[in-house]
């Protein structure tokens, strides 16, 4: 998801000197001694004329950044099905021949936000770009689906409960565990200190592109490791440990063998 923030022209204080209207590369420009503004569809442009004539006007611009903010989504528990459907939802993550007493499913979640400062030189030819670069990372829903043959309250409810537990503190983990990297590698590409320059009109495009292309499918991976540490809780040990429970409550309501 991209975002791009801009401002339409309005309004403003008369200046008392220095002031003109000069056109450019199609658009009208209001001249005056201290700040030159005006808007380009999709774009803040910001153009500083009172500098000296050495001075680069791409300095104007605020440094580009990038911010990391993780989605905090609360877990939803839900007793919808029974373990006969809930070992079809997660069969492919089951033991051969075991029942799915509990499943924990999350979302993988991650979104970017651009908002881009630019300026453009007075005759239309180049521009530099500056990107503020929101990223939100999380995982939206968290749900974990308990079988409905167990109560809440019950001691076999709490038992499979626990374990899922275990399942969305994994998703908590990988994403804490990810979160420095990526925001130190999405910081050395777009927060580098010095906004990019090129021909006029092409940075938003690029910005798209490149966001979709590489970092996007990059995160995603980075938040699908979570999968191979959800697979390490599932053993055949803990399955034994689960059912086994409660003086055999798990075992009486859902007989060995039932599918």
């Amino acid at each position: 998801m991209i975002a791009r923030s801009g401002r339409r022209a309005g309004g403003g204080k008369k200046l008392r000197r220095h002031l003109l209207w000069r056109y450019a590369g199609g658009w009208w420009w209001r001249v005056d001694s201290e700040l030159l503004v005006t808007i380009w569809p999709g774009f803040l442009l910001l153009l500083v004329w009172s500098r000296p004539p050495w001075a680069d006007p791409c300095d104007q611009l605020p440094r580009p950044s990038v911010t990391l903010k993780r989605i905090d989504e609360r877990v939803t528990v839900s007793t919808q099905y029974g373990y006969r459907e809930l070992t079809h939802l997660g069969s492919a993550l089951a033991p051969a021949g075991k029942h799915v007493l509990g499943l924990t499913r999350g979302k993988a979640i991650a979104q970017v936000a651009i908002t881009t400062a630019v300026y453009v030189d007075p005759l239309g030819r180049w521009e530099c770009a500056s990107p503020q670069v929101t990223v939100s990372l999380g995982f939206r829903p968290i749900t974990v689906y308990l079988a409905k043959e167990f109560p809440a309250g019950g001691c076999a409810y709490d038992a499979i409960y626990r374990h899922e537990l275990r399942h969305v503190e994994t998703y908590q983990a990988q994403l804490a565990a990810i979160e420095k990297d990526v925001a130190e590698t999405l910081g050395r590409r777009f927060a580098s200190g010095a906004p990019w320059r090129g021909p006029v009109g092409q940075a938003q495009a690029r910005l798209q592109q490149e966001l979709d292309d590489r970092w996007l499918p990059y995160m995603q991976r980075e938040l699908a490791r979570a999968d191979g540490a959800q697979a390490l809780i599932d053993t055949a040990e803990e399955y034994a440990r689960v059912t086994n429970s409660c003086d055999g409550e798990i075992r009486r309501r859902i007989p060995e063998g039932s599918r």
